[in-house]
């Protein structure tokens, strides 16, 4: 018996105003919503309810009509999804009812869902893992709050893994974790170097046949028919065959012109006509079959484009440029504790606004701007990198950004793990920090050096200067008045 498992992402990104820096927005002072200053909800939401009318909706009805066809069977029809956190919010912010679809279709108890980063980023690739964890969280409370389910597969944005995530997701709780099926024959499970879970494989061949082939004249099965494509299925060798697309692909990719509803309504019915066939879950596959070997991926690999690894999010400079820079806020922008920052920061770390800055042309640069809002790559490099810089001009003054940070130590070399990038961070570790690391920065003067040649604060500094006799915790209470007087001075 091979398993089957027709597993989907769904995602949307929110856009940016793409004129930001040509209608000269960049570092006006007075803003009264930075959400409508740096992102085109009229587009986003026109989008959102275009794809919602042309596949969520239609997609889920024909999803569900299958499931209750089989259902009861010995061999029900199953399906997996995977939605990303900023789609489930636009669910709930512009058209309520599909959530509510994708609810009644879990309520069946035979759709499984899976976790990812919440706003389908790159934290991944962070040098400090912290923010995956964090969006990952996320998430997972998400879900649970949606439809009360605790997810035991994971599928990193764009399925992006490497033995390093293997690890990270073994460590999170997760049974499984998805890739793309270029690693190993992608229809057996296997188990990641080092770990105890399961390694599931996209069958990108099969899937792209249906993502990408389907309406092309010129390929030579051209028309694919549900009934040609479960044969297909049947005559795969091996235990488990993981097809999984994206979900657009139903009504947005491939137009209902195309046959593509007709296509995914029959597939059930001639998939279950071959007896040695039946429908699974991720969930399922991992739990019913042992891994075949244990496999290594010490590079990243991904489902994007040709090359399948992440230079179709870092394959330029300019989108390198874009992702240093985006990363390198995220120190600052939570030590500011402001919620609306952190939450705009991350919407910017949304995988997407690198894809628009792809440059390489081909069939792969077709690829990115049919999804593309902008015009050209630079368009969007242009958009990405100013909205970036004028967040970093509004953290620099909300929290006084240092240049380089803080780093506290106990002695040379002997550092604490604690560090500042702010003066409001400054003042949270002066909280927190171990007194005898205070008194060491204290006696040798670190802290007003600090403020005079990386804050550039030389009243600070002449004040932080001052108390360099003091000891104990009349120490830290005099660092935490100064480091309080400098920012109602600031404000």
């Amino acid at each position: 018996m091979t398993y089957i498992s027709l597993c989907f992402e769904v995602h949307q990104p929110l856009r940016l105003n793409k004129n930001f820096f040509w209608q000269r927005s960049l570092l006006k002072e007075v803003v009264p919503d930075l959400w409508d200053f740096y992102f085109d909800d009229t587009e986003n939401k026109r989008i959102f309810d275009r794809v919602s009318g042309k596949c969520y909706l239609p997609a889920n009805e024909v999803i569900l009509e299958s499931i209750r066809k089989h259902e009861g069977s010995d061999r029900p029809f199953k399906v997996a999804y995977s939605f990303s956190g900023i789609f489930l919010e636009q669910c709930r912010k512009f058209r309520p009812e599909v959530l509510d679809s994708f609810v009644k279709l879990v309520e069946t108890g035979l759709v499984e869902v899976m976790e990812q980063t919440y706003y389908h980023s790159l934290a991944s690739l962070y040098e400090d893992k912290q923010e995956f964890f964090e969006q990952v969280r996320m998430h997972r409370e998400m879900i649970w709050d949606l439809f009360g389910l605790r997810p035991t597969t994971f599928e990193n944005t764009e399925l992006i893994y490497n033995d390093q995530i293997a690890k990270l997701v073994e460590g999170m709780g997760y049974k499984a974790v998805f890739t793309e099926g270029v690693l190993a024959n992608p229809n057996h499970v296997y188990r990641p170097k080092e770990t105890n879970i399961s390694l599931l494989l996209r069958n990108f061949q099969l899937t792209d046949d249906i993502g990408f082939r389907f309406s092309s004249r010129g390929w030579e099965e051209y028309p694919l028919t549900a009934d040609k494509y479960a044969s297909w299925l049947a005559a795969t060798p091996g235990q488990c065959i993981n097809i999984f697309c994206d979900y657009e692909t139903f009504g947005e990719h491939q137009w209902v012109e195309t046959g593509i509803f007709e296509f995914l309504r029959h597939l059930p019915d001639k998939v279950l006509a071959c007896k040695d066939l039946r429908f699974a879950t991720p969930s399922e596959i991992a739990r019913d079959i042992a891994p075949k070997e244990e496999i290594s991926a010490e590079r990243y690999v991904s489902w994007a484009d040709l090359e399948r690894d992440t230079s179709c999010w870092l394959g330029n400079a300019l989108q390198q440029a874009c992702f240093i820079y985006q990363k390198r806020l995220e120190a600052p922008v939570k030590e500011s504790q402001d919620r609306d920052l952190l939450e705009i920061w991350r919407t910017l770390g949304l995988s997407d606004h690198l894809y628009y800055v792809f440059t390489h042309g081909g069939g792969p640069g077709e690829v990115h701007s049919y999804f593309s809002p902008y015009g050209t790559p630079y368009d969007a490099a242009v958009t990405y990198f100013s909205v970036l810089s004028d967040l970093h001009y509004r953290l620099k003054k909300k929290t006084r950004l240092a240049d380089e940070p803080f780093r506290f130590a106990t002695g040379k070399d002997e550092f604490t793990g604690d560090c500042a990038w702010t003066l409001v961070g400054l003042k949270t570790a002066l909280s927190k920090v171990d007194l005898a690391s205070l008194e060491y920065h204290n006696d040798r003067g670190d802290l007003a050096l600090w403020a005079r040649t990386s804050l550039g604060d030389e009243p600070l500094a002449e004040r932080l200067a001052k108390l360099k006799e003091i000891k104990g915790e009349r120490l830290r209470k005099n660092l935490l008045k100064t480091a309080e007087a400098s920012l109602q001075v600031g404000r």
